[in-house]
């Protein structure tokens, strides 16, 4: 996996949105193959895509012929009633040496224009805010914002579509939803839409439910849930070509391990399989299955015969399959030969939490086969060793700076958070801060002011406006779905002076 930027102008640019918009647009309609992402914001274009399938040079190739012929459409008008109700807008008006009333009056000014969706599913990122509402962001984040705020920050302003962390002021409620999975078209708005707010009054839009991915009579019933675990997810090799519309790429948080585990059975590697978290469910089988787990930190029971993790195995009817801790990590794998059955969202069958869609198994659930496969057990691959020490390489990031590496690598950081969404470090403060919201490649480290890391993972929002001056190799990123709070990691890195390294950021001249 690889990535980089391309950089259409600075700042709060028209004219660089437009161009990004119109190339990303035209690579989503014909992606060449290998392509993982194409993700717009204010000046630039992410791309990210699978280096052994696509080249950087042949992309760029693409991409200059792309732009000879790529329009800037323009997009659909929308006006979106709010309620001025927000909590923070005495504060604003406060700061701003505003009325109420002018705060409303100013903020519904403007036809803004959609710049970028991103942060989560569906949340649009509008400009430009009138020049005397500007304020920067809330210096501490509130942990949860309702769901539908209107809310603003600096040039920005933007609807949370569903509960999340927040650090912008919230000045009221939209009363039409901008995102929900359910609908038809889950999605109020796309990059490059003009948009108006009229202030208006009703009920408040209900929050979306998440949306149901696991069939409710399963074609080929296989297995039966009677205990769930912490948190155990269907995922398969996750959601590609769908960042630009604020969507996580979901998946497993170990795709080595995943990958290892549906080869024993004789899948494809992003087939759907099951991913247990720290304590594992009790399934029964209802059918006769080939099964495999690969991983680490747990151990599969089989009634009480313990299946080594790397060995595929046979799982007789009615037998019962278990799991308890055991050594180092806190993932394991669980796939079944014909894979498992899951409704597909946007190209992918993986829940994305933040985004309502799917959920962890409960007790009752039946999980069912994607077809039938006649496999032979007690195929078996040795599984590399979980490393003693954990070292991850790091390379560049966009906001790449020499003070930033030295804190980086002068000493071990202790994880005090470990989720899908990433893992938050605690060690020597790093250089960071904030600016315009842009795509957040996988695996890049993340600084907000307050100088605490946070590596970024399969889960996360597509777009961010905190300092990334740093991203792990990929090739270590795995290492992350084993990690656990309280574990010491380090990082190191082979670019020690200036003109040895690359910065991922492009500036493009086609």
């Amino acid at each position: 996996m690889e990535g980089f930027y391309l950089v259409l102008g600075e700042g709060l640019s028209e004219e660089a949105n437009r161009r990004a918009q119109a190339l990303a647009r035209a690579l989503l309609k014909a992606p060449p193959e290998g392509l993982w992402d194409a993700i717009p914001a204010y000046g630039t274009l992410y791309l990210e895509y699978d280096s052994r399938r696509l080249s950087r040079a042949r992309l760029l190739r693409f991409l200059r012929r792309l732009a000879s012929f790529s329009p800037e459409e323009e997009g659909k008008y929308v006006v979106i009633p709010v309620r001025y109700d927000g909590e923070d807008l005495p504060e604003v008006a406060h700061r701003t040496g505003l009325s109420l009333e002018a705060v409303r009056r100013l903020h519904q000014a403007p036809l803004y224009r959609v710049y970028a969706l991103g942060f989560t599913p569906g949340f649009p990122f509008l400009a430009p805010v009138a020049e005397a509402l500007r304020l920067p962001r809330r210096p501490h984040p509130r942990p949860r914002v309702p769901a539908h705020s209107l809310a603003m920050a600096g040039p920005q302003t933007g609807i949370y579509p569903l509960p999340s962390p927040g650090g912008w002021h919230l000045l009221g409620t939209a009363l039409v939803a901008v995102y929900d999975p359910h609908r038809e078209e889950p999605f109020l708005l796309r990059p490059g839409d003009r948009v108006r707010f009229k202030e208006a009054e009703g009920p408040t839009p209900k929050e979306p439910s998440p949306l149901e991915l696991l069939p409710e009579e399963p074609r080929i019933p296989a297995f039966r849930v009677e205990e769930p675990g912490l948190m155990d997810l269907v995922v398969d090799g996750g959601r590609f070509l769908a960042g630009h519309l604020g969507l996580a790429r979901s998946g497993p948080l170990d795709p080595y391990s995943a990958s290892l585990a549906n080869r024993l059975v004789g899948n494809p590697p992003g087939a759907p399989l099951l991913e247990v978290a720290y304590r594992g469910p009790v399934l029964t089988a209802l059918r006769d299955l080939v099964a495999a787990v690969a991983g680490y930190g747990l151990t599969a029971l089989l009634e009480v015969e313990e299946i080594p993790p790397g060995q595929s195995f046979f799982w007789p009817r009615g037998k019962t399959l278990s799991f308890r801790p055991r050594g180092r990590g806190v993932r394991i794998y669980l796939a079944v030969a014909g894979g498992l059955e899951g409704r597909s969202f946007m190209g992918s069958v993986s829940p994305d939490l933040r985004g309502r869609i799917g959920r962890p198994l409960v007790a009752g659930d039946v999980l069912g086969l994607g077809e039938e496969r006649a496999v032979r057990p007690g195929l078996a691959f040795r599984q590399r060793p979980l490393p003693e020490t954990f070292r991850l390489r790091l390379l560049p990031g966009p906001q790449f700076s020499w003070e930033a590496r030295r804190a980086l690598i002068s000493a071990s950081f202790r994880v005090v958070r470990a989720d899908r969404m990433g893992v938050e470090l605690v060690g020597p403060e790093v250089p960071g801060g904030e600016g315009l919201s842009e795509a957040t490649p996988l695996g890049g480290i993340q600084v907000p002011p307050s100088g605490r890391p946070l590596v970024l993972l399969v889960d996360k929002g597509s777009l961010g406006g905190y300092a990334k001056p740093a991203r792990v190799h990929p090739g270590d990123l795995w290492l992350f779905g084993q990690v656990w709070p309280g574990v010491e990691l380090a990082f190191t890195c082979d670019y020690h002076r200036e003109g040895q390294h690359i910065v991922p950021i492009l500036v493009w001249e086609g």
